[in-house]
């Protein structure tokens, strides 16, 4: 059962950890170290870039592929992208030490819209991989 829903697992486990990162609280630690400035947006890029993937490979995992491409990955770029905008109000309006930041929500749908790109890629060329199983 679970080697059926391996999409499944790793989909919701990363949205999982993508919320619970995004919600929670870190101490500051003020090691020393290379800062690099707006890393942070690069954070939420590759975040939201997997889930695209994931939610892509779920989606096909739970449809056996009878969802045509097209419409699942409008899917889930518009499901990303609107998870990505719902974190940055909770975290603006219920945390005390994150800040919701336009620019985060910019960087989260930019890798999820790459993110359907890419799959969009894998499964469309001549040897890609096949979308219905």
């Amino acid at each position: 059962m679970l080697k059926t829903r391996k999409f499944a697992i790793a989909f919701f486990g990363w949205m999982a950890f993508v919320t619970w990162a995004s919600l929670s609280t870190f101490p500051d630690d003020d090691m020393p170290g290379i800062n690099i400035p707006n890393f942070d947006k690069v954070v939420h890029f590759c975040f939201y870039f997997g889930a695209a993937v994931l939610g892509t490979f779920f989606i096909r995992e739970t449809t056996h592929g009878k969802s045509s491409l097209v419409r699942t990955l409008i899917f889930v770029a518009l499901g990303a992208i609107i998870f990505g905008i719902i974190i940055e109000v909770l975290q603006y309006s219920f945390t005390l030490d994150r800040q919701g930041d336009p620019l985060d929500a910019l960087a989260n749908s930019c890798g999820a819209i790459m993110g359907v790109l890419a799959m969009n890629w894998l499964f469309s060329r001549p040897k890609g991989l096949k979308w219905k199983n």
